[in-house]
């Protein structure tokens, strides 16, 4: 069978059979992780979509100052048009207000309503229920190790997208990145 990825370290023993097993599973992951959103998110009647850009915004509300869509949009890694016409729909069902900056009259800041929060906390239980089941047996070191992990993979993902996306005899060379030091698991 053809190698799948040339570089060293994604073939342990000579075999990139991990690296397939690994896609296997984040594939298998992704579709559980999305099934578990759609689930909060058809108990509160919102695509999921919507949900999450719900609960991204009381997240980062939570951080300090509300948001504006720039930010939103960073945290969420979608584009600024989207994170609006996500945020007009929560805005028209009375989940979320956009207010003008006090200083910066140009930017727009994003909080919940009393409804949102109130949504979001009728949820709660059940949010903590499943989330305790989703992650349980992960210790405190494999959270940060993970939170730590997948950013570079979603970086990677956007690269291997783009590369896709401009079709191999377009896509310019990249030059090899160096094998990151090996960590104890």
């Amino acid at each position: 069978m053809p190698t799948h990825a040339s570089r060293a370290a994604l073939h342990p023993g000579g075999s990139d059979r991990e690296i397939q097993a690994l896609v296997q599973a984040l594939l298998a992951l992704a579709a559980r992780l999305q099934a578990v959103r759609n689930g909060f998110a058809a108990r509160l009647g919102l695509p999921g979509a919507a949900y999450t850009t719900l609960i991204a915004i009381a997240h980062l509300e939570a951080e300090g100052e509300p948001p504006g869509l720039s930010a939103l949009g960073a945290y969420l890694r979608i584009s600024p048009a989207f994170a609006t016409m996500e945020v007009e729909q929560l805005q028209r069902l009375g989940l979320v207000r956009k207010e003008r900056h006090g200083v910066d009259g140009r930017r727009v800041l994003l909080s919940l309503t009393p409804q949102g929060r109130a949504r979001l906390a009728e949820q709660q239980p059940v949010q903590l229920q499943v989330n305790d089941d989703l992650f349980a047996g992960l210790t405190a070191q494999d959270v940060r190790r993970l939170s730590a992990l997948l950013p570079r993979l979603v970086a990677n993902a956007d690269a291997a997208l783009a590369l896709l996306r401009a079709g191999p005899q377009r896509a310019p060379r990249r030059r090899p990145r160096p094998e990151p030091e090996a960590t104890e698991a």
